[in-house]
């Protein structure tokens, strides 16, 4: 059975207004960060995106009330009956997703134990849960892998430990601080990730009563508390959705305003759109991205941790690219397999070839490790229609992009996969004049 399947009508450019709500890298954690606390939680500027409808599922397993207001985009969250939930119900519930990883420390403050199932996620590149259950046992936490999931308890309750990252994992930051703000005494964590959505998430925690300090060479200091109360958060907008429309403006020639969209979130992607050749104004309410004319500029540019170009960035801006005049060179250095959605484009098209070793910028750590993480992309080169399947979140809304600039008819298949983190993207695309229709 066909998995979500488009048929897209491309060559015509993207014009409009559409609104971008509380990104996807922060809500899911707020709302699990709502299970430590003793009273109500309100998370305001909630997209109606599948991560909701999970994390929304596995609190209600685990005896949260959950009201979602999908009109106003706001979630009520009361933690005052957390109960332990069956491995099956969470398994069934969770599907794919990382999520679940999340709840265990929360959850051994709560109960004293918690289950996790196997954990998915789209296949970019190595995650594995190790990381994150090391975390864990360094607060103390005992784990038992079982053939049907992992169980973790805490007799002893969970200490303050001394963490230090040898990468700034944004995974191994959220695990640490959602730990960290019940557990006794001083945590000190090292190399931490400080993305928009981690300080968006301390903010959550620090208005639920958490005592954390970040240091400006990447060290966060938590000292543990007795007890957490519920929080009133508005949700910061998703710069990787607003990045993604933006990119699809520049591809197609087109001019999108982006209601809710953030400059100081997007300052280091503003600098990379300006200098390939796009235009925007920065309003009160949101940013309006065009195509102002003339010939895109090729570029170089490295992916990194914040502040540095965000890795879900690279795969829309790598459509856009493929239009500018020259080469330009992207080095992937977060996640080792991200250019497996270079496969399609080329079959639309585009000349892009993909390289082991790290060009245009510094040494990676992927340098010696067999993986194509460099891509020489060569343009501009016309795209042309074509039958192609979705392979992760970002890549698949890239493949809708491309299909969108292409000229002919394009079949696009496996669009479940943007629900995950596009809210209403086909009702967005249908308020910017896009010719697409859903199929199945």
């Amino acid at each position: 059975m066909v998995d979500g399947l488009l048929q897209v009508e491309g060559g015509r450019p993207l014009n409009g207004e559409i609104t971008v709500r509380g990104a996807k890298n922060l809500v899911p954690k707020a709302m699990v960060a709502a299970l430590l606390g003793t009273t109500p939680s309100v998370l305001h500027n909630v997209p109606l995106i599948r991560d909701v409808d999970v994390v929304s599922g596995l609190l209600s397993l685990h005896g949260v009330s959950v009201d979602y207001d999908q009109a106003e985009g706001v979630l009520r969250l009361d933690p005052s009956k957390v109960e332990s939930a069956h491995m099956a119900d969470i398994d069934a519930h969770a599907g794919s997703s990382r999520i679940p990883i999340l709840f265990c420390g929360p959850l051994l403050h709560r109960l004293g134990e918690a289950f996790i199932p196997d954990l998915g996620g789209c296949r970019i590149g190595d995650r594995p849960i190790d990381f994150h259950l090391d975390i864990l046992r360094g607060f103390g936490a005992i784990v038992d892998k079982q053939p049907q999931g992992i169980r973790l308890t805490a007799p002893d309750g969970l200490h303050g430990t001394v963490i230090d990252l040898p990468y700034p994992s944004v995974g191994a930051t959220e695990q640490t601080l959602l730990t960290a703000v019940r557990a006794e005494g001083l945590t000190e964590l090292r190399g931490a990730a400080v993305e928009p959505e981690i300080m968006d998430l301390v903010d959550v925690l620090q208005k639920m009563g958490a005592v954390i300090s970040v240091d400006t060479d990447r060290t966060i200091h938590v000292e543990g508390v007795d007890e957490l109360v519920g929080y009133n958060h508005r949700a910061l907008p998703d710069r990787i959705e607003t990045a993604s429309w933006a990119s699809a403006a520049l591809a197609t020639h087109g001019d999108v305003f982006v209601h809710g969209a953030h400059q100081s979130d997007m300052t280091t992607f503003l600098n990379i759109f300006r200098k390939v050749g796009g235009a925007f104004d920065v309003r009160e309410d949101g940013i309006r991205f065009y195509h102002p004319g003339g010939d895109l500029k090729s570029i170089v540019v490295e992916t990194n941790v914040h502040p540095g170009f965000m890795t879900d960035w690279q795969q829309p801006l790598v459509v856009a690219l493929t239009q500018a005049e020259g080469l330009s060179i992207v080095h992937e250095t977060v996640y080792e397999n991200r250019f497996g959605f270079t496969g399609a484009l080329r079959k639309m098209g585009a000349t892009i070839q993909v390289y082991r070793e790290c060009l245009g910028g510094t040494a990676c750590r992927f340098g010696q490790r067999n993986f194509y993480h460099s891509a020489v992309i060569s343009g501009p080169t016309p795209l042309h229609g074509a039958d192609i399947v979705v392979p992760d979140l970002r890549g698949g809304f890239s493949h809708l992009i491309a299909a969108l600039a292409a000229e002919g008819t394009s079949r696009v298949e496996g669009v479940n996969l943007i629900d995950r983190g596009y809210e209403h993207f086909m009702s967005k695309l249908a308020a910017l004049d896009a010719n697409v229709t859903r199929l199945a």
